[in-house]
């Protein structure tokens, strides 16, 4: 658009330069030809003709009476003068002439103005597809590599979690282990201290110990009246350190007869504290004794 304002521009500056041309050509005729006219007239030269007389002869002829003067002979009618001639510019341009060609230039500046503007919208048009394509590849190339991360990141967490898993479980199953071995060891040593106190009840200072216990009972017991001759129970006595007893029960006897088990109980509360077992014999919480007095 700007070479063709250029080209306009250029096309009317010389169309001005050749008026101001014309113009001054004809202002110069015209003067010209208003000078010529009105400058003063040529003055006529008239011939004339004459004869060379002697003075003798003039003499002779002053007394004659003179003649006639001539009549002046009539001055030529002047010529006409010749129009002045023009000069002759260039023809000046028919304006149906000027007004058709300015519209062809226009149409072709028009036309020429939509091809360059439908050229423009064309290489926009490419250029904005281009650009789509472009965003378009490097959204999906960044939808890649976001599901690629995130892909890698998920398998990442679930490695951690696995590892995690087989970590805790592994834990678990060593604390499992080391519970099983700490209760089979807690277990071992409890059988081997209740083999060393079967051995130790099923020993002679044992037997000893629980005889005293009972004779001590017996010792305190009161005969009740109803009691049978031979009668026996067994009877679980709890004891703390120290003998004190805690708690008595008697589990079953020869004779279903209730004044000899509460006379039983009676006894054993009487008898607290209990013998101390003798050294080696360990101390037993809970005691089984058969009574059977005589």
């Amino acid at each position: 658009m700007p070479r063709n304002r250029s080209l306009t521009k250029g096309r009317w500056r010389a169309y001005a330069l050749s008026i101001l041309l014309h113009s001054a050509i004809v202002a110069g005729a015209v003067y010209g030809w208003f000078t010529w006219k009105h400058s003063a007239p040529p003055v006529a030269t008239l011939a004339i003709e004459a004869t060379v007389v002697d003075e003798r002869v003039l003499k002779g002829i002053a007394s004659k009476p003179e003649p006639p003067p001539p009549e002046p002979v009539p001055e030529p009618a002047p010529e006409p003068e010749p129009a002045p001639v023009e000069e002759q510019g260039p023809p000046k341009p028919d304006p149906a002439e000027l007004e058709r060609k300015e519209a062809e230039r226009l149409a072709q500046e028009q036309q020429k103005k939509e091809e360059q503007e439908k050229k423009a919208a064309q290489e926009l048009k490419e250029r904005e597809d281009a650009e789509r394509v472009e965003t378009e590849k490097q959204a999906a190339a960044k939808a890649a590599a976001e599901k690629a991360a995130a892909e890698k990141a998920a398998d990442e967490k679930k490695a951690a979690e696995k590892k995690r898993a087989e970590d805790a479980a592994a834990a678990k199953k060593a604390a499992e282990e080391k519970a099983r071995a700490a209760k089979q060891e807690e277990l071992r040593r409890a059988i081997e201290a209740e083999e060393r106190g079967n051995a130790a009840r099923n020993s002679d200072e044992a037997m000893r110990w629980h005889a005293q216990i009972v004779a001590k009972i017996q010792r305190a017991w009161i005969k009740p009246a109803s009691a049978p001759a031979g009668i026996s129970c067994i009877v679980s006595v709890n004891q703390v350190p120290g003998g004190e007893v805690t708690t008595v029960r008697v589990n079953s006897c020869s004779v279903d007869d209730a004044a000899f088990r509460e006379s039983v109980e009676a006894a054993v509360y009487r008898a607290t504290p209990l013998p101390m077992p003798p050294a080696g014999v360990p101390f037993e919480r809970n005691l089984e004794l058969t009574f059977a007095p005589k």
